[in-house]
Parts: structure tokens; sequence; C-alpha cells
């Protein structure tokens, strides 16, 4: 049984993923993601996509306790499968929409970041880029896709301080384009989902490849000059004694 399924509705497909309670976030997962996404691309029907998750979680982030059994090199491979994974949503030809179900935490954070419109639930769902809390630098290419979203400073505040953000914060702070309802989200999402699909597709490329394709080569860039780092401090002592300490709800 795979972690993310796909549903198509006329022309908009949804991905969600499931798994466990937190939809945790690990490598057979992340190639699930870029899988659909992939085929999604190659089906002329689909005009937009909706990435959501099941249960009160769009996702927690990465599944740390699995990844503390992966040696160097293995970790090393999946950071840089997964800043491709971001950076071809943030690049994908057509319209992508982050209907964020819960809370939408580190790895989770960047996916709906890479999307070109993001619905959050109110309530209690939190909305962070978490990982200065356990002691982790940011993937590289996030802190620029972060930047493109909500400006300079606003990024810093939120990467530096790893605030939790409520739907209302997220969306002061930029994070978000709108909210909602647990009950609306679908129905609110479909709308959005809908303009975009009633748009013209290769005017909408066209216009998204000229907004992002500076931000895209950028994070590609800083993946690539920072990766190492990014993985160093992960390793690290301190770090490594924090990480151990965060437990998955299966």
């Amino acid at each position: 049984m795979g972690f993310v399924t796909k549903s198509i509705d006329g022309a908009v497909s949804t991905l969600t993923i499931s798994r466990g309670k937190v939809n945790a976030i690990n490598e057979t997962l992340a190639e699930e993601l870029r899988k659909n996404f992939e085929d999604i691309l190659a089906d002329n029907g689909v005009k937009a996509v909706m990435l959501t998750g099941q249960g009160s979680f769009f996702s927690f982030g990465l599944d740390i306790p699995e990844f503390l059994n992966y040696p160097k090199e293995d970790f090393h491979r999946f950071v840089q499968k997964f800043a491709d994974l971001y950076t071809n949503i943030f690049t994908y030809p057509k319209p992508v929409i982050a209907a964020l179900n819960g809370h939408t935490v580190a790895g989770g954070f960047m996916l709906a970041t890479a999307c070109d419109y993001r619905i959050l639930v109110t309530g209690k769902a939190r909305m962070s880029l978490n990982e200065i809390t356990f002691g982790s630098s940011l993937f590289p290419g996030s802190a620029e896709m972060l930047r493109y979203c909500v400006g300079d400073r606003k990024a810093e505040i939120i990467a530096v301080t790893g605030g939790m953000y409520s739907a209302e914060q997220a969306k002061d702070m930029g994070l978000v384009d709108q909210v909602t309802t647990e009950e609306l989200l679908g129905q609110e999402s479909n709308k959005v989902a809908s303009g975009f699909v009633s748009r013209f597709g290769p005017a909408f490329r066209s216009i998204k490849n000229l907004l992002r394709s500076d931000t895209a080569a950028c994070m590609r860039e800083k993946d690539d000059k920072y990766r190492d780092e990014m993985i160093d401090i992960w390793y690290s002592e301190e770090t490594w004694a924090r990480l151990k300490m965060i437990k998955i709800r299966s």
C-alpha cells in the first residue's frame, strides 16, 4: 500500500498524503510524490493539482526516527531527492494548490511553500518551519522559497524563531493565501482549482516560469552549495541528541 493516493475529478487531480497519524515524510513517500507529479504532468486531461493530507496533519515533516537509522551517505541521497521534489513542485508547469488540512511543519511546510496557492484550516492547525528548535539548519533551497513567499525580513523571523503560526497568523505573514474551516476546505480548494483550470495553460506556464525561474535557479545553487553544511549540522553531536528525543505517532 502506498503513502500517496491520487484521485481525479474532472480536470483536477488530488494527491493525498496518507502515512500514519502525522503523515511523516520518508524516502518512499517522497518518491511516490515525485512519481505522481510526473504522471499528472503527462496527463493532458488534468489541468491542476491539489495537494493535501489525511486526518489532522498535512504533514509533521520528516520521519526523524526513521532517518536516524540512515548512514550519512544515505541521508545525503535523500536530502538531494527531497530538494529536487520541492524545486520541481515550485516550478511545476500546472497549478498546484495546497489544501492544508492541519498541522504543516518542517518538511510539510516546505512542500506547502512550493505550491502556487495555499489554504489552511482554522482552529488547532499550526504552520511552522521549526528546524532551529531541534538544532537543524534548513534545506538550503527551502530558504529561497520562503523568501519568495514572504520577503526577506519575514523569512528571517519565521526561520530563526521556529515560530508556530495559527491560520490567521500565517495569512498575516504571507505564508498562506486563504483560511477556511475544516468543513469548507474541500469546497474552497476546489473553487480555487477551478479558477486556475479556467486559465489558458500555456499562458500560466509562461508567467509562472517568468516569475519563478530566477528563484528556482538560486534554490538549486543553494542546495548544491550548502547541502553538505546542512548535513554536517544534522549529524553533529548536539543536534543528534535533540533528534533522538523526537517521537512520531504511528
